[in-house]
């Protein structure tokens, strides 16, 4: 789930990503984590936000660790047009 809301994490984290320039393709998720048990199959966690890569890992940290890492350019996974 991507919330609009103006601070939201996820939406922190989307805004990131498109002024990094970095394609993704927006998955979302049910609003209550209790409603949200395949992503906790596939991620092992209910929490978000999260990116899941081409190749099917996903990467969960807390919004402002993924946006420094976004930023940093230290996850290759996480440039623009990276495969």
């Amino acid at each position: 789930m991507i919330s609009k809301w103006s601070g939201h994490p996820c939406w922190n984290v989307q805004k990131a990503l498109d002024e990094a320039g970095i394609e993704y393709e927006l998955v979302l998720e049910p609003a209550l984590r209790r409603n949200r048990t395949d992503y906790e199959r596939r991620a092992g966690t209910r929490v978000l936000p999260a990116i899941e890569f081409e190749d099917g890992t996903i990467l969960r940290e807390d919004s402002k660790e993924l946006i420094e890492r976004i930023w940093s350019g230290s996850d290759q996974r996480l440039r623009p047009n990276a495969k």
